[in-house]
C-alpha cells in the first residue's frame, strides 16, 4: 500500500518538473511545426524516411487526427533529428490529488447511504466531515478504490 503512495509521490515530483513543457499541440501537429521550423520540405523528410512525399503529408495529418502510431511518430521525429517524449499526466492537480478526490467521493457515497438509511428509520444523522476524511484515508490505500 505504501508502495503505491510512494510511486504516486515520485511521479508527481517528476510531473512538477514538466510544468514548463508545452503540452498544447500546435494546430498543424508537432511534426509539421518542427519540420517548418527546421526549414525542411515534406520531400526532405520523405527521403530520410524512405517514403514518398504524400506519405509524409499523411503521417502529419494522422498526428493531427490522433491516429498516428507512436512508432511512426518516433521514426518521423528521428528523420528530422528529433526524438519523441511521451507523458501521461493528470488533467488537474497531482496523482495524489486524484486518489484523494476519488477516496472522498467514495467515502461520501458510502456514508451518504448510511445517513439515508438512518433517516428512513427516523434516526436522522448528518455526515461528519471527520468521518469522511477518516474513511477517505482508509479507502485511498485500497485496490478497489476505482471500482465504483
Amino acid at each position: 500500500m505504501r508502495a503505491r503512495r510512494q510511486a504516486r509521490r515520485a511521479l508527481d515530483a517528476r510531473f512538477q518538473a514538466l510544468e514548463a513543457v508545452p503540452t498544447q499541440r500546435p494546430s498543424t501537429g508537432w511534426l509539421r511545426a518542427v519540420r517548418d521550423a527546421l526549414g525542411m520540405t515534406a520531400t526532405d523528410v520523405a527521403k530520410r524516411l524512405g517514403v514518398t512525399q504524400p506519405r509524409v503529408t499523411t503521417i502529419e495529418q494522422s498526428e493531427v487526427d490522433g491516429t498516428l502510431q507512436l512508432s511512426t511518430l518516433a521514426r518521423a521525429a528521428d528523420a528530422m533529428g528529433c526524438r519523441v517524449v511521451y507523458f501521461v499526466v493528470p488533467k488537474e492537480g497531482t496523482l495524489e490529488d486524484a486518489v484523494r478526490g476519488q477516496a472522498r467521493r467514495v467515502a461520501l457515497e458510502r456514508l451518504g447511504r448510511t445517513a439515508q438509511t438512518m433517516r428512513l428509520e427516523d434516526q436522522g444523522v448528518d455526515i461528519d466531515p471527520t468521518a469522511v476524511e477518516e474513511l477517505a484515508a482508509e479507502l485511498s490505500e485500497r485496490r478497489d478504490l476505482w471500482k465504483t
